[in-house]
């Protein structure tokens, strides 16, 4: 037996054996990807659920500097979509049987935005007769927010760590009160304590990142116990301070690889957890998500913004999809997933086994 699949048959695994699996290659990457395809379809099944996303405004507070909807950002047309747009897709996901929503925006804590987001919530789930699932994905706020959020309706939320490495977090945001890595951590102990299915995630291949930063994130994630996962290859933005180390950056190719290889190793770390195929995989390679879908992600989030809207939330340069339309996804995406031999959760939340079983 070689030393992958020695690794690959432990309870449990170390930081270094972590790193060893992210540089496989060949026969030992083909062990890789067969075990944790093993893994999803023993504990979370051949299913993948849809979260129907709504990234409502591009408006924001934070000035990260890899996000192409940073407010530092003048090269973009901010856009807010009106309460009658965002229930309108909404109630397209419900009509096709999503079962689930995503609101997203950019990061803003007002009381004027926050009050706003909990009447949506009490809308959707009365258009769509409380049936609808509905995570968030709106940055940091207070207990308080949270709290009257999850009240109001929502059930997930994803808050992203970006770096669980305190240093490498500094590089890619301001040095400032406003981007705070301690900050971060306590928002999402504060999501768990207030009950929500919590998610998190990271960037893939950024500069300055090293094989033990990406080891050191799945431990994190391990160890703080997530719901589920929203992690991708990292993409250069051109409006962004991060482009300027781009000379520091592994080929496109080579960061999906590695975010495959990520997503791959944590199925087989987390078994039952709820992992996304995101949209930056396929930015990279049009078949990006259903190679995750193959290898251990769970999770599509179809794009149901309108269309004239898209373009301009783009965290980075790429993004694929922008001049589609709802319904030119949805047909997309049912041959995209028949080809992976994956079938749709249709008219179910797919919650987080993990979640519900710790419950």
């Amino acid at each position: 037996m070689n030393n992958i699949s020695t690794i690959l048959n432990k309870e449990t695994l170390s930081q270094n054996d972590i790193v060893e699996l992210l540089q496989t290659e060949g026969e030992d990457k083909s062990l890789l990807f067969k075990k944790s395809a093993e893994v999803k379809e023993k504990y979370v099944g051949n299913i993948v659920y849809y979260r129907g996303l709504v990234e409502f405004s591009n408006i924001c507070g934070k000035n990260c500097y890899y996000c192409g909807i940073r407010s530092g950002n003048k090269n973009l047309e901010r856009y807010n979509l009106s309460d009658t747009e965002i229930l309108a897709a909404v109630t397209f996901a419900y009509k096709n049987k999503f079962a689930s929503v995503v609101l997203q925006s950019g990061e803003l804590a007002n009381e004027t935005f926050i009050t706003r987001i909990e009447k949506l919530l009490h809308e959707i789930k009365k258009v769509s007769n409380n049936e609808l699932g509905i995570t968030l994905s709106l940055g940091e706020q207070t207990e308080e927010t949270y709290l009257r959020w999850k009240e109001a309706g929502a059930h997930r939320y994803l808050l992203r760590i970006e770096s669980s490495n305190p240093e490498l977090y500094r590089k890619i945001h301001p040095n400032d009160g406003n981007h705070d890595f301690s900050t971060r951590l306590h928002c999402l102990e504060l999501l768990r304590k207030t009950g929500y299915q919590v998610g998190t995630g990271i960037m893939i291949g950024l500069p300055f990142q090293t094989y033990n930063d990406l080891a050191n994130d799945l431990l994190f994630m391990q160890e703080f116990d997530i719901a589920m996962c929203g992690m991708g290859p990292y993409i250069e933005h051109l409006d962004t301070p991060m482009f300027r180390h781009r000379h520091l950056l592994e080929s496109r190719e080579k960061r999906l690889d590695l975010a495959l290889k990520m997503i791959s190793i944590l199925r087989i770390m987390m078994k039952d957890i709820n992992i996304a195929a995101a949209t930056a995989l396929q930015a990279i390679d049009p078949m990006g998500r259903e190679k995750a879908i193959k290898i251990g992600a769970n999770i599509l989030m179809p794009n149901i913004t309108p269309g004239k809207y898209r373009n301009n939330y783009k965290l980075y340069d790429n993004k694929p999809c922008v001049d589609d339309e709802p319904e030119d996804c949805t047909q997309c995406l049912e041959a995209r997933i028949a080809m992976t031999g994956n079938k749709i959760g249709y008219g179910q939340w797919g919650d987080s086994k993990h979640f519900l079983k710790k419950k």
